[in-house]
């Protein structure tokens, strides 16, 4: 019977991560869903249950912002499974705010989870990939990695990050066979909203508050009238196992649109637009 490739997956404990988990495994993975704080997997546990069988699914905690963790989780992996086929890099939160009020010590989070963080575990699972000459990294990215919306300055750097890091890594890994992908989402119904931005706390004697104020009413739009993530799963599978994966795929409405506005459009119209909605 031929062995199932293994994949592991990050920030599993809802949103994208975790029904991208259960997708993987009906797609024929082994999944190894990882997240920082195990007394929060019950959501991924009671929706696996549902769907697929418990023995195609491990489930793992892992800090990405923890070097030592990191190196435990890929050494255990290793050691049992013998290789990793994908590396699916989920693991993130959104800090929103105006540059001027995000504390450094909030700026400094941001790019510990969602950038070093994805870089401190890819860069764990690379001398594998490498060495077996296949392998997969898929990193969930955003429309905020090619668009630095205003109230999103730290998100929208730290995905911009991302994006940079991994055209460079595609192009280092090429030669060793191991492909590099970028999931660019747009708006959908997850619980990043709910936990980054929405925890934000109204200054109503800030310069900002009225941008504020925009801000938080189109997170609460996104919570009540966004789809469910569907598409950006389906994405993220057919990335996982498609012979010849493009390098990057926007999903969502309006996603292709903007980046194309952005590419083609003067800059200036391009603020127009947006200062036209805020």
């Amino acid at each position: 019977m031929q062995k199932r490739p293994i994949a592991l997956v990050t920030g599993t404990s809802s949103g994208f991560g975790m029904h991208a988990s259960v997708a993987l495994v009906k797609a024929g993975f082994q999944v190894i869903a990882s997240m920082r704080d195990l007394t929060k997997r019950d959501p991924l546990d009671k929706f696996a249950s549902l769907h697929i069988a418990h023995d195609h699914m491990e489930i793992i905690s892992l800090d990405v912002t923890n070097p030592d963790q990191i190196h435990e989780a890929i050494s255990s992996i290793i050691e049992r499974h013998g290789r990793i086929d994908l590396l699916l890099n989920n693991a993130g939160y959104a800090c929103g705010g105006f540059v001027e009020e995000v504390s450094s010590e909030e700026w400094r989070k941001q790019f510990d989870v969602n950038v070093f963080g994805l870089i401190d575990v890819t860069r764990a699972v690379l001398p594998y990939m490498r060495q077996q000459k296949s392998g997969r990294i898929i990193n969930v990215s955003s429309i905020s990695g090619r668009f630095g919306f205003p109230g999103l300055s730290p998100y929208a750097a730290s995905k911009h990050a991302v994006e940079g890091f991994s055209e460079s890594l595609r192009l280092e890994m090429l030669p060793f066979r191991v492909q590099v992908v970028l999931v660019e989402p747009g708006s959908f119904r997850t619980a990043i909203w709910e936990k980054g931005i929405q925890e934000q706390e109204l200054d109503e004697a800030s310069p900002y508050a009225s941008q504020m104020k925009q801000l938080m009413h189109h997170v609460e739009s996104i919570m009540e009238k966004a789809p469910a993530p569907d598409e950006v799963i389906s994405t993220i599978v057919h990335a996982a196992t498609t012979r010849k994966p493009r390098f990057r795929y926007p999903v969502g409405k309006g996603v292709a649109l903007t980046i194309a506005a952005k590419n083609l459009l003067p800059w200036t119209w391009i603020e127009r637009l947006v200062t036209k909605r805020s």
